[in-house]
């Protein structure tokens, strides 16, 4: 069973800043950075049960975005999902820690060869938001068309981590 908290932490400005430059430096949201932070030190299985919780927990900030009507928040959030979902089944599968965007391509591969071409899919619903976070075009249907797609990813991949049905 996977339990969602939401918790509020005020960091001095001068430490959000930092930390969202150094999202940005690696290619990554906010989110994905502190989470990449905070299991840097996890063996894989306990990581991959962390990205995959993480994931949840961003569709669900995501869903909430959409009925503030604000796109670019929730396209941040579906992206950060996507990224972790990938992340998480190969720290599952291989013990594997990708760290660049071309590694999360490569491996969103293996997941389109065992679970299905439809991966490829909301692979690319998730990048999509991508780009909507850092463009700004893309609408409130767009994400929750988006939305759905990378929730069975998360879905299909928390089944495998944690043997959910």
């Amino acid at each position: 069973m996977v339990y969602s908290v939401s918790v509020v932490v005020t960091l001095p400005r001068v430490i959000v800043e930092r930390l969202r430059r150094e999202a940005v430096r690696h290619g990554l949201t906010l989110e994905e950075y502190m989470v990449e932070l905070l299991t840097r030190n996890l063996d894989p299985a306990e990581r991959a049960r962390e990205y995959i919780v993480a994931a949840r927990e961003l569709l669900e900030q995501a869903r909430k975005e959409v009925k503030r009507g604000d796109a670019r928040q929730a396209a941040e959030k579906v992206w950060g999902a996507t990224a972790l979902a990938v992340k998480a089944y190969a720290s599952w599968r291989d013990g594997r820690r990708l760290a660049s965007h071309g590694e999360l391509w490569e491996y969103k591969r293996i997941l389109e060869d065992e679970l299905g071409d439809w991966v490829s899919d909301a692979w690319h619903a998730g990048q999509t938001m991508h780009v909507c976070f850092y463009e700004g075009w893309c609408s409130v249907r767009d994400v929750e068309k988006a939305l759905k797609r990378v929730e069975k990813l998360v879905a299909e991949v928390e089944k495998r981590i944690l043997g959910v049905k």
